[in-house]
């Protein structure tokens, strides 16, 4: 595919193609905007992976770590990654790890995605050779950063749903509803639904359905987190709690305060969206809604748009890559959600326009001052 097919004013600004003979390793990287830092994105390993895919997951990155407030531009990685490569796995990331040491970590900072985890994180530092090269890296991963200890912080801490719960809250307060109380729906009882439920648990507001690949729970008079999390342990489902059972799609049409799609891609569309209840939709997962129908249903429905409400994530791999503990990690990625959600939703209120479309103006608007900028200095320096 021709880069010129989806180059503009912001990028790509490298796409570098590798293959290392001896494993048979076809990589690529896309390098999309550094102008706030070096790009960030995690290491996608499929057997249809392809440039144009990793560059719009390049380009989302770029929006959402400029929307975040983080030194980081947009980039993503993709290894392909067939069948029959599994036993191949290990030895494909060590390539690829070597083979883009040039960019990593002064151009490229990785981490973990489709079918790479902690573990493959480690795999990579090791063979690039640079500590700072990824994060999600485990946590007994340690190693000297200016001067002190440092150590990976694997998504497993929940940070995206630790992030999401704040960004609800906000949301909430928009919509005058008082959290304590407040109903709330999950799909999705992974990394991101679970932390979720948890934290907003604690904060008064009550989940009256969650769900997972076999179904969904509902109970009107609310779920106990550390029940369901047993439940789940023990029986392989959240559908075996206290409540009653209903199809998985059910949880999308339930008479509820906040609907959190915290799980898989387009679970809200045109064949459900007038089913929708919800008052408020909190985007943890990624693309959730077709942009469509989001848009459609933005005109009724307060929604937090993915990029900005399941940014916990990349926060916690800032805390990581500069060296802080997993309790600056839960302090920074409070004060941003809160903060980001805030400013997101005010200024689509003020416009008149939908969060999604507030987000991107910020983000754009910090992404151009910032290649101007870098444009400024470089030509000041050629004087």
């Amino acid at each position: 595919m021709e880069i010129a097919e989806f180059a503009d004013e912001f990028g790509p600004e490298k796409v570098l193609e590798v293959y290392d003979s001896e494993t048979g390793m076809k990589g690529f990287v896309v390098i999309d905007n550094t102008a706030l830092g070096p790009a960030k994105g995690g290491i996608r390993m499929t057997a249809s992976v392809d440039v144009k895919e990793v560059f719009r997951l390049a380009r989302a990155m770029t929006w959402k770590t400029a929307l975040a407030g983080l030194p980081f531009g947009g980039g993503k990685s993709g290894i392909i990654f067939e069948p029959k490569d599994a036993g191949k796995k290990q030895d494909f990331v060590e390539a690829f790890a070597r083979a883009i040491k040039p960019v990593c970590p002064s151009l490229y900072v990785a981490a973990p995605d489709i079918n790479t985890s902690e573990r493959e994180m480690e795999i990579f530092a090791e063979a690039n050779g640079e500590f700072n090269s990824t994060t999600g890296k485990p946590a007994d991963y340690c190693s000297e950063i200016g001067g002190k200890k440092a150590c990976g912080l694997p998504h497993e801490l929940g940070s995206t749903g630790y992030g999401v719960s704040y960004s609800t809250q906000v949301a909430l307060k928009h919509a005058g509803i008082d959290v304590n109380g407040a109903t709330i729906a999950i799909e999705g009882f992974g990394n991101v639904g679970s932390f979720a439920f948890q934290e907003l648990e604690k904060a008064g507001a009550k989940i009256v359905a969650v769900s997972d690949s076999k179904g969904a729970l509902y109970n009107p008079d609310g779920l106990k987190f550390k029940e369901i999390e047993a439940v789940k342990k023990e029986t392989g489902s959240v559908i075996n709690g206290n409540g009653e059972k209903i199809a998985g799609e059910k949880i999308f049409e339930l008479d509820v305060d906040v609907l959190i799609p915290a799980a898989l891609p387009d679970v809200i569309n045109k064949s459900n969206m007038d089913k929708v209840k919800a008052r408020v939709i909190v985007e943890a997962a990624n693309i959730p809604i077709p942009l469509d129908v989001e848009e459609e249903l933005s005109k009724g429905v307060l929604i937090v748009p993915d990029f900005v409400a399941n940014a916990g994530g990349v926060i916690s791999s800032y805390v990581e890559y500069i060296g802080e503990s997993v309790d600056f990690m839960r302090k920074l990625v409070k004060e941003k959600l809160e903060k980001n959600t805030e400013e997101v939703l005010s200024e689509a209120k003020k416009l008149g326009i939908s969060p999604r479309e507030a987000g991107m103006k910020i983000a754009v608007e910090r992404v151009k001052k910032a290649m101007e900028k870098r444009k400024f200095e470089s030509l000041h320096k050629r004087r």
